[in-house]
């Protein structure tokens, strides 16, 4: 994705047109609803949900949400644009792991503890060419209580954490403790001890009630496109 827009397209713009992309409604348009604060710098043209990126766009904010993780990201399926830079959003700042989310093809990784005024800094620097990650990024800029729109994520209501709902979403597409684990870059017996916590909050006392619980709270992604022109 590192590759030089050509005249014609949004290096001349003075406004960023972005896309935000994950597999789940509230968490494209939680993000969706904050850039859309500041309409001089940045135009949300395109929310997706389980589907590539179809519109002309400068960056692709990638929130990894329940998503893949860093050598697994395969940008070609994501993004159909030569031009687009790709960012990824997320809860996951060890260093590997960015490390190798970045050789897999981001030009830029950013922690969902960033302010928005941080967020459409960095993606403004990302398009210019800069590799934004978390260690480049002010301290001010990575409040103890960031923007709650930032980090939505489904189950939040229903007081579940953000780990334990991204777990959740995980059991929910069927994959094992161990593909958890690895999925989320974490140790086995840490996600043990989510799943624990997780069940007794949902009342769950296996991993079909909850499965059955997810789909009743909103970890069933359906595949939509939102087009800003539709």
């Amino acid at each position: 994705m590192n590759m030089t827009a050509t005249a014609e397209t949004a290096t001349d713009r003075s406004v960023l047109r972005v896309a935000v992309a994950n597999d789940f409604d509230i968490v494209v348009a939680g993000i969706a609803a904050v850039l859309r604060a500041f309409p001089d710098d940045v135009e949300v043209v395109e929310l997706d949900v389980r589907v590539p990126v179809v519109s002309d766009v400068d960056v692709v904010l990638y929130d990894s949400f329940g998503q893949v993780h860093g050598p697994g990201l395969d940008f070609d399926e994501l993004v159909r644009s030569d031009t687009a830079k790709v960012v990824v959003f997320s809860w996951d700042t060890d260093d590997e792991l960015v490390r190798r989310s970045l050789a897999a093809g981001a030009d830029g990784y950013l922690p969902k503890a960033v302010t928005a005024e941080v967020l459409v800094d960095a993606l403004r620097r990302v398009h210019a060419g800069e590799r934004v990650t978390p260690r480049s990024l002010p301290a001010e800029g990575l409040p103890a209580d960031p923007p709650p729109e930032l980090g939505a994520w489904p189950g939040a209501d229903e007081g579940i954490s953000a780990r334990e709902s991204e777990i959740l979403s995980l059991i929910c597409q069927g994959l094992s403790n161990e593909e958890i684990a690895a999925r989320a870059f974490l140790g086995i017996n840490t996600i043990k001890t989510y799943i624990r916590t997780l069940y007794r909050k949902i009342g769950a006392e296996s991993r079909t009630q909850a499965v059955l619980w997810g789909i009743d709270h909103g970890f069933r992604p359906v595949p939509r496109r939102s087009l800003r022109d539709a």
